[in-house]
């Protein structure tokens, strides 16, 4: 399974209202949770499984890894790309990404990730599908999902911020530092060595929805609508592509576009892209 059994299980399966079949199934607790139970369904072709048994074993079959809110990714795909599921609730909201910085790619020596994802199959790195649903009174109204290496700067763009804020710390005079996994900690801050800081990186990115306006816009007067960007050299790769492109001839609402966005690295150069895009309308069921 790969992002494109996905975009197609969203067309022949479009659901929007994440209550209905989450929350009160008891598969979900909030909105949040359940657009992740939603991400796993489109991903492992489970939307209409009503044995939560078999809905259980096809998503452990396809994944193998499925996390956690304290470290990224949220879900990896056996042998496939890692996933990181957002939920906004404003058209023009930012994505909190809290302690962990953008990802350009997932790396198995990370140390933002747990053990158990490291070990969860043989792995050195993956590419990362972002996942942003954005969510009106339970109701999924927007949907994107677009790669960390089309999105997110390399890592070491974020690499050398964090190095140069934690050199900045370090060089404070007069101060005791503890080893932390943090941006830094200070010890004995006040006269009376009582008193210790903290310093932690609260990492956020502006929405693809935002990022992307220059070739996709956003129609909110419709049901749903979803967008989907992959870069050129990723969609080749995918043996199914030719069923997704025979689904668009087919159904005038899904729409695939060569298209040219900005490399995340250097804006000044474009990179060619598909844009796939999926829209319904109010009258629609």
């Amino acid at each position: 399974m790969n992002i494109l059994d996905a975009i197609m299980n969203i067309v022949e399966n479009p659901v929007t209202d994440l209550r209905e079949i989450y929350v009160k199934n008891n598969r979900a607790n909030s909105a949040g949770d359940a657009l992740e139970e939603y991400v796993k369904d489109i991903f492992s072709g489970t939307l209409n499984y009503t044995d939560e048994r078999l809905r259980v074993e096809k998503i452990s079959e396809l994944f193998s890894y499925l996390g956690n809110d304290s470290n990224p990714p949220d879900a990896m795909l056996r042998g496939g790309d890692a996933i990181e599921v957002k939920k906004i609730e404003s058209n023009n909201s930012a994505l909190a990404l809290n302690s962990s910085y953008p990802k350009h790619k997932l790396y198995s020596n990370s140390r933002m990730i747990s053990n158990e994802c490291r070990n969860a199959e043989e792995w050195s790195e993956k590419d990362i599908i972002y996942v942003v649903g954005i969510i009106h009174e339970k109701r999924l109204k927007h949907l994107c999902m677009v790669y960390g290496l089309d999105y997110c700067a390399s890592t070491d763009i974020y690499e050398n911020i964090k190095a140069k804020i934690k050199e900045g710390i370090e060089n404070i005079p007069n101060i005791e530092l503890s080893e932390t996994n943090e941006l830094g900690k200070l010890n004995r801050v006040d006269p009376l060595g009582i008193t210790y800081l903290r310093v932690r990186g609260m990492w956020g990115i502006e929405n693809p929805f935002k990022v992307f306006n220059y070739i996709f816009d956003r129609d909110n007067t419709k049901k749903f609508n979803f967008m989907a960007i992959i870069n050129n050299e990723k969609y080749e790769t995918f043996t199914n592509r030719y069923k997704i492109e025979k689904m668009a001839i087919e159904n005038s609402k899904l729409l695939i576009t060569d298209v040219k966005i900005k490399n995340p690295n250097n804006p000044a150069k474009l990179n060619s892209a598909k844009l796939i895009t999926y829209v319904i309308s109010e009258e629609e069921n």
